[in-house]
C-alpha cells in the first residue's frame, strides 16, 4: 500500500490497517551506527506486509509520574528527520508523531508548510501532563493547523486508561475530529475492559449522532523482561494485577505477553467487526533487545493473518 491508498482508505473509513512503530536513535548514538541501525531496521520492515511506519516524537513522561523512571530519558532524533535522511528508500507510508509543545505558532506553521510534500500522515501529541510547560497547547496546534493551507492529514492520540478514569474518551475522540483529525492511534493496550468500553462508547455515540466512526488503530507491545514490564506501568499503561502476577511468575514473559497480545488483537477484531467498527493495530518495537524485537515481527505476521480471515 502506497501512501495515497492508505490516506484514501482512512479519508473512507475503512478499517484493517497494520502498523510498525519505532523510536528513533537516540542523539547520543554515535553517527557512524546510525546507518548500520537504519540499515537493520530497513531490513526488517522490507519483509513485512505492513501500512505504515510509525515513528515516535519522545518526550520526558517524568512530570506525570512522580516514581523514579526505571529507564533514564534519552532524548532521540526527531521522527521526521531521521525518516528523511535515513529511511527515505523505505516504500512505506510513514506516520510521523509530532510534540506539539516544542513549537512555537510560526515554527508548527513553518513546519506543516515545509513539510507538506515530504510526511504521509502526522500524530499531533500534546504535553504529559498540565505541570510541563509549553509554547503552545494541542488544541492551539490543531488550529493552527486549520489556518494554515497545509494539506498534511493529521491523526491524534487516543488512551483506553483515560476513558476508564474519566469515562469521555469518545467525547474527545469528537473534539479532535472537529479539530482535523481522521484516525486515531492508541496508547499500547494490556487491558481489554478499557479498550472495549471505549470503542463500545465510541460506536454508541456515532450511532446517536448518525456519523460514520473514524479509524482507530490499538497498540500492542510484547513486554520481555520485569524491567519492560516495570516500565510500562510507569507509562500509565493499565496491567491488573492478575496479569502482572501472571506475567512475573511466568518462566517465559516474552512468549507470555505475546499469547496476550494475540488474545486482545482476536477479540478486539471479532468486537469491532460486529459493530462494523474500522480498527486496525499499531505493533511497537521500542525495546533494544534482539528477542523483543524479533517477537514484534512474529506478532506482526500473526496478527495479518487473524486479520486475513
Amino acid at each position: 500500500m502506497n501512501s495515497e491508498e492508505l490516506k484514501q482508505k482512512i479519508e473512507n473509513k475503512e478499517g484493517g490497517y497494520l502498523f510498525y512503530g519505532l523510536t528513533p536513535p537516540k542523539h547520543s548514538t554515535d553517527k557512524d551506527k546510525i546507518a548500520g541501525i537504519a540499515q537493520r531496521q530497513k531490513e526488517r520492515l522490507k519483509g513485512l506486509d505492513i501500512d505504515g511506519l510509525v515513528l515516535y516524537d519522545i518526550q520526558d513522561e517524568s512530570s506525570r509520574n512522580n516514581s523514579p523512571r526505571p529507564f533514564p530519558f534519552m532524548s532521540t532524533w526527531a521522527p521526521d528527520e531521521y525518516a528523511s535522511t535515513h529511511l527515505q528508500d523505505l516504500d512505506i507510508p510513514k506516520i510521523i508523531y509530532k510534540s506539539v509543545g516544542k513549537f512555537t505558532e510560526s515554527s508548527l506553521k513553518e513546519w506543516l508548510i515545509t513539510n507538506e510534500n515530504k510526511i504521509d500522515l502526522t500524530v499531533f501529541v500534546g504535553s504529559p501532563s498540565k505541570k510541563q510547560e509549553v509554547s503552545i497547547s494541542l488544541q492551539e496546534a490543531y488550529k493552527i493547523k486549520a489556518a494554515s493551507s497545509s494539506s498534511i492529514k493529521i491523526g491524534g492520540v487516543t488512551i483506553p486508561e483515560r476513558h476508564f478514569v474519566k469515562g469521555d474518551e469518545h467525547l474527545r475522540l469528537s473534539n479532535k475530529i472537529q479539530h482535523g483529525c481522521s484516525f486515531f492511534i492508541s496508547q499500547c493496550v494490556y487491558n481489554l475492559d478499557n479498550a472495549k468500553d471505549m470503542l463500545s462508547d465510541y460506536y454508541f455515540y456515532t450511532q446517536e449522532k448518525g456519523i460514520k466512526p473514524m479509524p482507530i488503530i490499538f497498540t500492542l507491545t510484547p513486554i520481555g523482561s520485569l524491567k519492560t514490564l516495570e516500565f510500562t506501568k510507569w507509562l500509565g499503561i493499565d496491567i491488573q494485577k492478575w496479569l502482572e502476577n501472571e506475567l512475573k511468575v511466568s518462566k517465559d514473559i516474552l512468549n507470555a505477553s505475546m499469547g496476550i497480545c494475540k488474545y486482545i488483537a482476536n477479540d478486539l477484531i471479532g468486537f469491532a467487526a460486529e459493530k462494523n467498527m474500522p480498527i486496525g493495530f499499531n505493533i511497537e518495537s521500542v525495546a533494544i533487545r534482539k528477542a523483543e524485537i524479533d517477537a514484534s515481527i512474529d506478532l506482526v505476521k500473526s496478527i495479518k493473518k487473524m486479520m486475513s480471515k
